[in-house]
């Protein structure tokens, strides 16, 4: 097993990385730079599987600068058997994890990729026969530079509108709708300006907002701070949201504790913890109004577990589409000498009945085109007539 620690990429659903994040663990680094590094439930590679496609963007290959050298038979055997250990060691589902070890042994045994020397093209033909055995909305090999890449994935020419970010990764605004406080999110970001810029804005209106919308509709992926911040805010009594099933070579390598999860029992190998939340009492006004969130096709990974965390709950209205489908989070590690490979180590689901969304979504409870989400948000807040812009 690798003694570097699993980076986790900080999202933006279709490509929007810091650089930061795809290189290997830096010393001396604050918990919370740790935590951002280590649990973001990510950025998706894919949603119905056209890699990378998912949830918390990874940037187009055509998008990374190629690397100049090109691969030879000794590089590709390492990659691969490189990549075979660390899917057999960490991969979410340890069966899973090794039939692709198996796989991408025989691989490299047989020079399979014999005939690609370009890193871009190996990456996605690894990927594509990874994607053969066992679908996973996050699982990618790449260059590093593409997983370092600040370009965003760009959307295809038809998606609604709604779902395109307005701005760079994060909290793209917030505003008051009437008396309705309403927050866009196209990811998680864990950055602590955008964190006290969202949880002020709902403090700041405590008195007078009468429901909270949530506009998810192009959320990516991400970590937890933000719903710590805010989900405190919102909820009346102590409340388990979901639960995370982690592979536990993951917090060997250095994965850093959330206060929000609480440890239960778990299988050998499997670190098992609850999503929790716990009410803010120095404020306790919002808990007890609606409050709505916005999905739609492209809302991915840590936007799915906010909307799997409201649902099961029923502490909010989902009104939308259904969920892109990626629900196995992790990060990416370094392979070889200039690849990266985002490593699903952990997956959440519902601890009533085992359900995860991978390859599924989260259903809304109001299903409707997502550029109208908006717009039915506030009919169903009782602000019919109110301008959504």
């Amino acid at each position: 097993m690798k003694s570097a620690r699993l980076q986790m990429l900080m999202p933006w659903h279709a490509g929007c990385f810091d650089p930061s994040h795809a290189t290997r663990h830096r010393t001396g680094e604050s918990p919370m730079m740790q935590r951002r590094h280590f649990l973001a439930l990510a950025l998706a590679a894919t949603s119905a599987l056209t890699l990378p496609a998912l949830a918390q963007t990874a940037p187009d290959s055509a998008q990374a600068t190629a690397p100049v050298k090109a691969m030879d038979r000794t590089e590709r055997q390492a990659v691969l058997r490189d990549l075979a250990d660390s899917l057999e060691n960490n991969f979410v589902f340890p069966d899973i994890g090794s039939r692709y070890a198996t796989l991408l042994r025989q691989k490299a045994e047989a020079d399979a990729y014999a005939d690609l020397t370009d890193p871009v093209a190996f990456g996605e033909r690894v990927t594509a026969d990874l994607q053969a055995v066992a679908k996973d909305g996050h699982l990618r090999l790449a260059p590093q530079e593409v997983f370092a890449s600040r370009a965003p994935r760009r959307p295809a020419p038809d998606a609604p509108a709604s779902t395109k970010a307005s701005g760079p990764p994060g909290l793209e605004e917030t505003k008051m709708i009437g008396d309705v406080a309403y927050l866009r999110f196209n990811a998680f970001m864990g950055d602590e300006g955008m964190i006290a810029r969202a949880r002020g804005f709902l403090l700041d209106n405590a008195g007078k907002a009468k429901a909270v919308i949530i506009d998810a509709r192009p959320h990516r992926g991400g970590g937890l701070a933000e719903m710590d911040a805010i989900l405190p805010l919102l909820y009346a009594q102590p409340t388990t949201l979901v639960r995370m099933d982690t592979r536990a070579s993951a917090f060997a390598r250095g994965m850093p504790p959330f206060a929000s999860l609480v440890n239960r029992v778990a299988p050998d190998g499997i670190v098992r913890q609850d999503h929790t939340v716990t009410p803010d009492l120095s404020e306790m006004r919002l808990q007890s109004v609606p409050v709505y969130y916005l999905t739609s096709r492209r809302s991915a990974s840590a936007a799915e577990h906010l909307a799997l965390a409201f649902k099961r709950t029923k502490r909010a209205t989902l009104v939308g589409e259904k969920t892109a489908g990626a629900g196995h989070y992790g990060g990416v590690e370094p392979v070889g000498e200039r690849f990266g490979a985002f490593i699903p180590v952990g997956r959440t689901y519902n601890p009533d009945n085992d359900w995860g969304w991978e390859g599924q979504g989260v259903a809304p409870d109001v299903e409707t085109p997502a550029d109208d989400a908006l717009a039915k948000a506030l009919e169903l807040a009782g602000k019919a007539g109110a301008h959504p812009a």
